[in-house]
This record gives C-alpha cells, sequence and structure tokens, in this order.
C-alpha cells in the first residue's frame, strides 16, 4: 500500500462533495482525504495502486487540479 499526496484546488465542502464520486469509483482506494485548511489543500490517497495519472485523472474529472507534491513531505 502506498499513500500518495497531491496539490489541488479543492477548497470547500462542495468540493469535496464533487470529487467524491470520482475517487470512489476507483478500485484499489483504500482510503482518502482532503484538507482544506491547509494553504496547499492537500488531499491524501492511500491505496493499492501504482498508478497515481489515474487519481489526477479523477480529480479532473470532478473539474479540479491535482498535482503531485513531493513523496519527502
Amino acid at each position: 500500500m502506498k499513500t500518495y499526496k497531491f496539490k489541488t484546488n479543492i477548497n470547500c465542502g462542495g468540493c469535496v462533495k464533487a470529487v467524491t464520486p470520482q475517487l470512489n469509483q476507483i478500485q484499489g482506494i483504500v482510503s482518502w482525504q482532503v484538507d482544506t485548511n491547509h494553504p496547499d489543500k492537500v488531499l491524501k490517497v492511500t491505496t493499492q495502486l501504482g498508478n497515481q495519472q489515474k487519481l489526477i485523472e479523477a480529480v479532473e474529472r470532478a473539474g479540479f487540479k491535482a498535482e503531485k507534491m513531493p513523496e519527502h513531505e
């Protein structure tokens, strides 16, 4: 299992609600959350997937941006 972090523009509860169906339909995601209080609006995803691109595409389908963050943060 791996945890990825993404800088996003998901900045409110309504935004989280919009992205929820997109992320929840991806097989292999164990859990995810968005820290809307963090300046970078960090999306943290724990998954069995090795491909981060699927996660980024899901966020983009919901109308938001997701950018990989360095893994050491």
